[in-house]
């Protein structure tokens, strides 16, 4: 995701100077992304120390690829605090051409580690966005994943990073234009 954030640093042609719309709404789209996140981690344990089982719970109940997703999100957030609303299409693009590269290898891993219960998970839930009406699908694991909150959100933790070089562009902005 480096060459198109890079973009959002580094340019400011065509700007929206609309601070206090775009950076509320940025933080919006971003923070939900986080929350995803934070919830998929609660669920997956992926960087956390613990051993990994095919997670069907939480997110992964409704979309096979709710980190992506919330990857997403957020770079959308970032791409409106950046002020370059006319790049929200491209990074839409971006995140559709890569992710559905990386989920094509990914689900063939997973196939070919899980076999026939992950085939079947994938048949039963959707890739990128979930069916309306399919709440019946989540399970009651709430208590078990609780546990892992605050783990899951120090693993996440990393995702703030994201902000500072757009709030490093912002002052440097209003220091030289």
């Amino acid at each position: 995701m480096a060459p198109p954030f890079l973009f959002l640093v580094l340019t400011f042609v065509g700007e929206m100077e609309w601070d206090s719309l775009v950076w509320p709404l940025g933080l919006v789209f971003f923070g939900l992304g986080v929350l995803v996140r934070v919830w998929a981690q609660m669920h997956l344990h992926y960087r956390l120390r613990i051993r990994k089982s095919l997670t069907t719970t939480g997110p992964y109940a409704f979309l096979r690829n709710p980190i992506y997703v919330a990857n997403t999100t957020m770079l959308l957030g970032l791409t409106i605090m950046s002020e370059l609303l006319w790049f929200l299409p491209i990074m839409l693009v971006w995140c559709i051409a890569v992710y559905s590269l990386v989920v094509r290898r990914e689900e063939a891993h997973l196939s070919h580690k899980y076999g026939q219960p992950y085939r079947d998970y994938m048949r039963d839930v959707p890739r990128w966005l979930p069916r309306i009406g399919v709440h019946s699908r989540l399970r009651d694991t709430s208590t078990r994943a609780r546990r892992f909150f605050w783990q899951s959100v120090l693993a996440e933790l990393h995702c703030a990073l994201w902000l500072i070089p757009l709030v490093g562009k912002e002052a440097f902005s209003r220091m030289h234009f």
